[in-house]
């Protein structure tokens, strides 16, 4: 499922990217994918509006096995 989750986070990063950010896959457990926003995303008020709305519709719609998706830090 790490290979999948990664394939999805591909696809977004461009976008991410875009607007002076990253995101890495930390971990996933029991269907919980955790990730770590990096640079302007890390500190942008609208990142959980980017972790939500974008990262974890994304790999829940391509992945039904994601339960949700935390930010850490």
């Amino acid at each position: 499922m790490k290979e999948q989750v990664q394939e999805v986070l591909d696809k977004l990063r461009p976008f991410i990217q875009r607007d002076g950010g990253d995101v890495e896959l930390v971990d996933i457990e029991d269907g919980v994918v955790k990730v770590r926003l990096l640079g302007a995303c890390g500190s942008c008020p609208s990142s959980t509006i980017t972790l939500k709305a974008g990262i974890e519709r994304a790999l829940m719609e391509e992945i039904p096995e994601v339960t949700e998706v935390e930010q850490v830090l």
